[in-house]
């Protein structure tokens, strides 16, 4: 059995490179970014106006011309035009081009226009007011957007600015999520006295949703026979296994002697913490394409393997750990850095056992601060207080009593 802490160093340090792959830049919200986005011209490209009114010459307000006669209008879109007398004005559309010899706009609410005459109801402007400046906000070349973002709608926006109709991301890992167990049917049926139906292998597809990876499901009767086989193959098709149950000592809990007779390499089984404390970690190596001849491999000519997450199969238990384990995983394996959260506790709380705890809490704002309040549950298997709660408070195992106003780490899920 090892630490929580342990346990993450263990696996991430089993992380993978799965590729890049370009897609079409709206499909392409969730992913991460897996190229430098450079502005192919300056942002703006001209001298935008930025509110509609009239461009005038500052000059002649400033030797005290109010009424201005229009000369013609600069629509958006509109190839640029000139105003041709300094004591004229144009009238100009927002995102329209400035027109040449003039360097102010006055939006219409400042402004009155009879008989195509623009007069102004105001004492004051500034010159280049309402004006977008060329290159203000990044001129050519410059770096937009950094790799290894998660792209959000703001990246889109940028994406389609600068003519990016395809971009670079990391590569979703392949998944396969199973569950065993003959206790359990599914979803549409109705159950027997002693049965339940799946719901882990739907959580867990749900959480890697957010992620926007795609998974597929598969379910296993308490047949070992049935379940080696059935591993053997995904182990080969699939860059992760998750599981949901048959990790812990029960009689069927057949997942570990499987995964090992099929050279599946343990790292850890079994971490200091509730929920989740019977947690299977490991990996299956295989050879690279180019070795595939050789009747000897070293573990340096590999060059592709799959992880293996066997989750305990309690509700709880395999949520907490796919946000804990599952998730720091992905994150570094695609190149994103995720800073720690910490909250304030909001009541005191006692746990005896000598393990990490991961507790579930309802998140508040008190005088300010972003507040987590314990609510207690009836146990890992208690699936229904996930709905009631945000998040898990992660409180340390070198201590049993833990004060109000103590600061913690939390893994929100909402």
């Amino acid at each position: 059995m090892i630490s929580v802490k342990e346990a993450k160093n263990i696996v991430l340090n089993s992380t993978q490179d799965f590729g890049v792959e370009e897609i079409p830049f709206i499909k392409s919200v969730g992913r991460i970014l897996k190229e430098k986005i450079f502005a192919d011209r300056d942002f703006p490209p001209f001298n935008r106006v930025s509110m509609d009114g009239i461009a005038i010459d500052f000059q002649s307000f400033k030797n005290g011309q109010r009424g201005f006669k229009i000369e013609g209008i600069q629509a958006a879109g509109s190839e640029q035009i000139t105003l041709q007398n300094s004591n004229n004005c144009i009238e100009v559309m927002t995102g329209a081009v400035l027109p040449n010899n003039t360097n102010s706009v006055v939006r219409y609410e400042d402004v009155t226009i009879e008989n195509g005459m623009a007069i102004l109801n105001i004492d004051a402007i500034n010159n280049a007011q309402n004006i977008h400046v060329k290159g203000k906000d990044g001129g050519i070349g410059d770096l937009l957007i950094e790799e290894n973002t998660i792209i959000s709608a703001a990246e889109i926006g940028v994406l389609a600015t600068v003519g990016k109709s395809y971009v670079k991301v990391a590569k979703q890992p392949k998944v396969m999520i199973v569950s065993t167990g003959d206790e359990l049917v599914g979803v549409d049926e109705i159950p027997l006295e002693h049965q339940i139906r799946r719901s882990n292998v739907f959580t867990l597809v749900s959480l890697l949703e957010r992620l926007h990876i795609p998974s597929e499901t598969a379910h296993i009767t308490d047949d070992k026979s049935v379940l080696k086989a059935k591993i053997e193959s995904y182990l080969q098709e699939y860059d992760v296994l998750l599981f949901s149950g048959a990790v812990s000592k029960g009689k069927f809990d057949f997942l570990p002697e499987v995964l090992d007779e099929l050279g599946v390499e343990k790292l850890f089984h079994t971490v200091t913490q509730r929920p989740g404390k019977p947690f299977w970690f490991g990996q299956k190596f295989f050879p690279s394409k180019n070795d595939e001849n050789s009747d000897k491999y070293t573990v340096d000519k590999y060059q592709m393997n799959t992880i293996v997450f066997g989750f305990p199969g309690n509700p709880i238990s395999t949520f907490v750990n796919c946000l804990a384990y599952f998730y720091p995983w992905y994150y570094k394996s695609v190149g994103v850095e995720v800073e720690e959260e910490t909250v304030i506790l909001g009541g005191d709380v006692s746990f005896k056992p000598n393990l990490t705890y991961f507790l579930q809490v309802k998140l508040e704002r008190e005088n300010g601060l972003l507040t987590a309040f314990p609510i207690s549950g009836n146990g890992s298997g208690d699936l229904a207080s996930l709905v009631k709660t945000d998040a898990f408070i992660q409180l340390p195992s070198d201590k049993t009593e833990f004060k109000k106003g103590e600061v913690y780490p939390i893994i929100r899920y909402r």
